[in-house]
C-alpha cells in the first residue's frame, strides 16, 4: 500500500511543516517514507509545496503524478492540484482564501475555513494543522493520536509552547467532514 500526498500553498503557510508531520507519523508506524519539499526563491509569499509518500514497501521515486490526497492552502494550488488528485481521493481546501468551488465530483472534498478558524482560536499561522486534521479524520491514513505523538516529537525546544495549540487545531480540523 503506497499513499501519496501533496501539501501546497504560499511560503509561510506551513506546507512543508505539515508534510513533515505526515512523514514523522508514517515513520513512527514503521512505514517507508519520502518527503520532498519544493519552494520558490522567496521565503514568505512565494510558492511552497511538498510531497509525502508513505508505504509498507520500498518507494521507487519521490515524484508524484496523481496523489491520493492534496491539501491546498491557496487558489493557485487548487488550480494546479485539483486535476491531479486520484479518483476517489481527498482534496482539502482552505476555503478562507480560496474563492471558487471545486469543479470535480469524483473526489472527496473537505472544505475548511482554516484561516478563519485559526484566527478565532488565536493564531492564523496554524491553519495548516486544522487542514491536516480534516485530512486525517476523513482519510483514515492515521489516528489523530498518532499525529499528536509526532507533534510532541517535532515541537520541542523553543517551539514546545506551540504543542498544545497544534493539538487543539488538529482536533478542530477533524470535526470537518466530507
Amino acid at each position: 500500500m503506497q499513499t501519496e500526498t501533496v501539501i501546497a500553498g504560499f511560503g509561510g503557510q506551513g506546507a512543508l511543516f505539515t508534510g513533515k508531520v505526515i512523514a514523522y507519523t508514517a515513520m513512527d508506524k514503521g512505514l517507508k517514507v519520502t518527503w520532498f519539499p519544493s519552494y520558490g526563491p522567496e521565503m514568505r509569499g512565494g510558492t511552497a509545496n511538498c510531497t509525502v509518500i508513505f508505504s509498507d514497501e520500498e518507494i521507487g521515486s519521490p515524484l508524484i503524478l496523481n496523489p491520493k490526497s492534496a491539501i491546498v492552502m491557496n487558489q493557485p494550488s487548487l488550480d494546479k492540484y485539483e486535476p491531479l488528485v486520484q479518483k476517489d481521493g481527498y482534496l482539502v481546501i482552505n476555503s478562507s482564501v480560496i474563492n471558487r468551488q471545486v469543479q470535480r465530483h469524483d473526489i472527496k472534498i473537505i472544505s475548511i475555513p482554516g484561516t478563519e478558524v485559526a484566527e478565532s482560536l488565536g493564531n492564523k499561522r496554524i491553519a495548516n494543522i486544522i487542514l491536516l486534521g480534516g485530512l486525517i479524520a476523513n482519510s483514515g491514513f492515521f489516528l489523530l493520536e498518532e499525529v499528536e505523538k509526532s507533534l510532541t516529537k517535532i515541537l520541542t525546544g523553543k517551539k514546545k509552547d506551540l504543542l498544545e495549540l497544534n493539538i487543539q487545531m488538529l482536533h478542530k480540523g477533524a470535526t470537518f467532514k466530507v
